[in-house]
């Protein structure tokens, strides 16, 4: 277990928010979060993986628990697939990168989503028809309360659209230490049902696309629309996708032309986050250090001087502007910290 004393956590989020950690904790095993657990007095702590949907409001005097298990392990095989193991440390894009490499199916459509391993199932990320729940076999976890380990297998982690049982009930209760996927080793079902992802399958000429020819245009789409947080400080999409009901929709579109959308059921749909931002004039904008990509209207940017107060209430100012033109309360993905 390493611990540190009042450290800047610029480069452990990756907003690039500068706000002090008073107790900086790092985990490389079960072990070693089981200590931290028994040992801890300064309330509920914040558990940290890669800092890419965090976004820290100010300085932080609770504890911090950042975890660093590493580890890819093939625990299982058969002719059609593979059960592969994956500490909760390991970076997600690496993860990806490894199956592609060895010609496992199920995480292509994932490529380039930031973050570890260990926050992936919190809120079930998901891109271009994909979601990590369509992969997941279990996960090991420990409760922050008693110290004990607990397996949870697909079913019971209650997954839904960028949620999950450790983003709901079991919010803030237990650490994710290790993840198990069920990957496919012939027959991959590849998917490519996405709009953009079908278009740039065509413009590459690509008849029968692979699960590499997947990941790398999936690679190619992000690049061109996301900004990388090392040069811009960002956390990706800041809001969720709303889902609303048909009746909503209908009305909608009698105020707007050509309202994207994605059907969920027969009774629901899922609009563009960033059309309705767009739409209300907050694509592309700067409001002090802060703003909306150019790309991208989704996502907020620090340039480099914002505090984590000034982004969250530009992110108010967005909230606010899609209620009031679209009555679409939009939700957060990206988890807000307040001391």
């Amino acid at each position: 277990m390493q611990k540190k004393n009042k450290i800047s956590l610029k480069n452990y989020n990756s907003f690039g928010v500068d706000v002090i950690s008073s107790n900086f904790n790092i985990a490389n095993s079960e072990q070693e979060i089981i200590h931290f657990i028994k040992k801890n007095n300064t309330g509920e702590p914040i558990i940290l993986g890669g800092g890419t949907n965090i976004l820290f409001k100010n300085n932080i005097d609770r504890s911090i628990l950042k975890i660093q298990i590493k580890g890819i392990e093939l625990i299982n095989e058969t002719e059609d697939y593979v059960i592969v193991s994956v500490g909760a440390g390991e970076v997600w894009n690496d993860l990806v990168n490894w199956t592609i490499n060895n010609d496992y199916g199920g995480l292509e459509n994932l490529t380039l989503i930031p973050g570890h391993v260990g926050s992936a199932p919190i809120q079930n990320i998901g891109a271009y028809g994909v979601e990590l729940k369509d992969t997941f076999e279990n996960c090991r976890a420990i409760s922050i309360e008693t110290g004990l380990l607990r397996i949870f297998k697909n079913t019971e982690c209650k997954f839904s659209y960028r949620s999950s049982i450790f983003k709901e009930e079991l919010r803030n209760k237990y650490i994710i230490s290790n993840v198990t996927f069920k990957l496919s080793k012939k027959n991959h079902q590849i998917n490519f049902s996405y709009k953009p992802l079908k278009e740039i399958i065509k413009k590459n000429n690509i008849l029968n696309p692979t699960i590499k020819d997947i990941s790398e245009s999936v690679n190619e789409i992000r690049s061109s629309k996301l900004p990388d947080p090392k040069l811009i400080g960002n956390c990706g999409s800041f809001f969720k996708n709303p889902i609303i009901d048909k009746i909503h929709y209908k009305k909608l579109c009698e105020k707007e032309k050509n309202v994207p959308f994605y059907k969920i059921s027969e009774k629901k749909i899922k609009i563009p986050a960033a059309w309705l931002i767009e739409k209300c004039g907050y694509k592309g904008i700067k409001d002090g250090n802060t703003g909306t990509y150019d790309k991208h209207a989704l996502i907020i940017v620090n340039y480099g001087k914002a505090s984590g107060n000034e982004i969250f209430e530009f992110s108010q100012k967005i909230k606010n502007a899609v209620l009031r033109k679209f009555n679409i309360l939009l939700e957060e993905e990206v988890n807000i910290i307040d001391n």
